[in-house]
């Protein structure tokens, strides 16, 4: 029942205040109820409202209808605090699992000041600000990633409690932000595909290749090869007509695969995340195999963030 109803309110909120990346909070974004101190002060004005009855006293009459009045202005300021204010979300680095993700926020006014506001996620403190009038404000709400993927934090609360704490007024706001979370790294041997090298043979190493810059032996002539590279001591000496073969020192290129990996996926994508980190701090070229997934051989920074995205979003429906 309880998972039910958290459904159907949720599903309201939905229609009531659709997600966006900017959002200016109106009357139907807006909810208010007396707080715990409203609640007291209500049964405190009731209770002189019973007495002033009782004794007939004209002083108890006018100090419980001033105090009511003070209460319902406090409605109308409380209100007011949150009317007109807009939130616009901020761009969200990604991160990697363990660590916190960043989500930034502008609050703005394009009137007067909100002073004493407060936002957050459920089961998050709540962080304090004040936006100037006319002015903008920036700031920035941090939310463990525990797991890699994407990281929705779902709906901000944003309340008010001004000026005298008697009402709370607040909103859900569900500004449309996400965080790319990437698996945690983790070193290990490097994975290679069944077709590479073996890793002592790869790692450290230089392969060799057709080049100009060391003399690699002999072969026999192919028709089109230059005439600089024969072997004309050779041919004098009846070897028959050779050619003068050369090697090009060459960094390895490497093949990061999922498939020649063991243990569970998790450990898989860790393992390869610490490969593709470690293989761009050298500036090498690698490319990487996963799955119904490869990205193709490269190097730079944008090979570095699509790989990484590669496995953050391995297994991700509609990732």
């Amino acid at each position: 029942m309880r998972q039910l109803l958290k459904g159907a309110w949720q599903q309201w909120l939905r229609r009531r205040i659709p997600a966006a990346s900017q959002v200016e909070l109106n009357q139907r974004r807006i909810f208010i109820i007396p707080s715990q101190v409203g609640l007291m002060f209500m049964l405190a004005l009731v209770l002189m409202l019973l007495a002033a009855i009782n004794y007939q006293n004209s002083l108890a009459y006018a100090l419980t209808f001033l105090l009511g009045s003070v209460f319902v202005i406090c409605i109308l300021h409380t209100y007011r605090n949150l009317a007109g204010l807009q939130l616009q979300a901020g761009p969200v680095a990604p991160v990697f699992a363990g660590e916190l993700a960043s989500f930034a926020l502008h609050l703005r006014s394009h009137g007067r000041a909100y002073p004493a506001l407060s936002l957050g996620w459920p089961g998050q403190p709540l962080l304090s600000v004040d936006v100037p009038a006319q002015g903008r404000v920036s700031t920035q709400l941090h939310l463990s990633a525990v797991q890699r993927g994407w990281l929705r934090p779902g709906r901000l609360r944003v309340e008010t409690r001004y000026p005298l704490g008697l009402l709370v007024a607040w909103s859900w706001v569900d500004l449309a932000q996400r965080a790319l979370v990437y698996p945690r790294p983790l070193a290990g041997e490097l994975p290679l595909n069944s077709g590479a090298q073996p890793e002592s043979e790869q790692v450290g190493q230089l392969s060799r290749s057709q080049g100009v810059d060391d003399f690699a032996g002999l072969n026999p002539y192919q028709p089109g090869a230059g005439n600089r590279r024969l072997h004309w001591k050779a041919y004098s000496k009846g070897q028959g007509l050779m050619v003068k073969a050369f090697s090009a020192n060459q960094g390895s290129e490497h093949c990061l695969d999922f498939a020649a990996l063991g243990g569970d996926s998790e450990t898989r994508l860790s393992l390869l995340c610490h490969w593709v980190l470690q293989l761009s701090a050298e500036q090498q070229a690698f490319a990487l195999r996963l799955p119904e997934l490869e990205v193709a051989l490269g190097t730079g920074a944008s090979h570095r963030d699509a790989c990484l995205q590669a496995l953050a979003l391995y297994g991700e429906p509609n990732a």
